[in-house]
């Protein structure tokens, strides 16, 4: 039994519990209640599980997530709306911790190894980094067998051997056997370029590896949002919203939406987007209005996303009183407590399967698989 096998059936199973769970404590719940509304024995009694409240004010906020505390409550908005699909999680072998971030990843890349007849100068790959596939593609090279790898485009060299290394797949879908075709040729060249041996893999097998890859990090993509619309259907003005915005820590980025980052590494945390769906520019800001917005966590994305929601929901509380909004579900209904602590549960089963898969929220893998 293979290393990426044991990864799909470990991430298959902490997403079952995750679910199992879930569902579990709405049922004792829902008895809960029923005994209190009609004195049913043995229902009312039970006592309640400690757990994170929604509403609590206290929720630890990780200390690398400095956002204020705020405003609204938050709907799921996970691919579909739904549970992550448990039926087929796909797996990954063991991320190795003390391997390099740049080395080559095997398990989410096709990787080709050349070993020149004598080291190869940076001026001979020149051509090589300069290559553009559908997929992104990584050249690196170390300068003897025990040293790190380094980006050929960031080194000089001389590189005692050469890795071509393309990413299998992203958001935009799984590598095509056109694409690992084109990536194979690429190197080929590269390597008459520089006399070396290497043993291409099989486009067929690296293609079907990367549809495998694809469908797995399919059930492990998750955006939890949180929609604030204005109270009894009024409209929000662009330069209040922008005001509020920015004094919770939020910035307009190029991309048509605030963003909160974290300042050590520059990741986004959370964004805030138009609930109409249009990208706002400084110049709209200052003309339109919206009817509400929408506060986005890429669950993937981040480091600790069970903090980071925790922090999102209370920016979300804070932004809703200052815009005079309410936080609802994707059916305009209020959100309550119980909501919230659902979701939450949502985003830390999401979390545990992504780790489970060998997928570290917002470590290097899950930033190359979820960009």
């Amino acid at each position: 039994m293979n290393s990426l096998f044991v990864g799909l059936l470990i991430a298959g199973v902490v997403l079952i519990i995750g679910v199992i769970g879930y569902n579990w404590l709405q049922e004792r719940r829902a008895r809960r209640r029923l005994g209190a509304a009609f004195g049913t024995p043995g229902l009312a009694q039970e006592r309640a599980e400690p757990g994170f409240r929604g509403g609590d004010s206290d929720a630890v906020p990780p200390a690398s997530v400095a956002i204020d505390e705020g405003a609204e409550e938050l709907s799921a908005m996970p691919a579909g709306g739904e549970m992550p699909d448990v039926s087929l999680p796909r797996p990954l072998a063991p991320a190795h911790a003390a391997r390099d971030a740049l080395a080559p990843d095997p398990d989410i890349e096709s990787v080709v190894v050349l070993h020149p007849a004598l080291p190869a100068a940076g001026a001979t790959l020149a051509q090589a980094s300069a290559l553009r596939q559908a997929k992104p593609l990584r050249w690196l090279g170390r300068r003897g067998a025990d040293l790190p790898w380094q980006a050929i485009d960031d080194a000089a060299g001389p590189w005692q051997e050469i890795a071509a290394c393309l990413l299998l797949a992203d958001r935009s879908g799984a590598a095509s056997r056109n694409d690992v075709e084109a990536f194979l040729a690429a190197v080929a060249k590269v390597a008459a370029a520089v006399s070396a041996d290497y043993a291409p893999p099989e486009a067929n097998d690296e293609a079907a590896r990367a549809e495998e890859l694809d469908r797995f990090c399919a059930d492990l993509d998750v955006q939890i949002g949180l929609t604030i619309l204005k109270s009894e259907l009024g409209q929000i003005a662009g330069t209040r919203l922008r005001g509020v915005a920015e004094a919770a820590g939020f910035r307009l980025s190029p991309a048509g939406q605030f963003e909160y980052l974290q300042e050590e590494t520059g990741t986004v945390l959370c964004s805030l987007q138009n609930y109409k769906q249009e990208p706002f520019t400084a110049e709209s800001l200052r003309a339109s209005t919206t009817p509400g917005i929408v506060l986005l966590i890429d669950v993937p994305r981040v480091s600790d996303p069970v903090k980071v929601f925790d922090q999102m929901r209370l920016v979300a509380k804070r932004l809703a009183k200052s815009l005079e909004g309410v936080l609802v579900d994707d059916n305009r209904r209020p959100l309550d407590d119980a909501a919230l602590s659902a979701i939450r549960g949502q985003v830390q089963t999401t979390a545990a399967a992504l780790r489970a898969a060998h997928i570290e929220p917002g470590g290097t893998r899950a930033l190359r698989l979820f960009g």
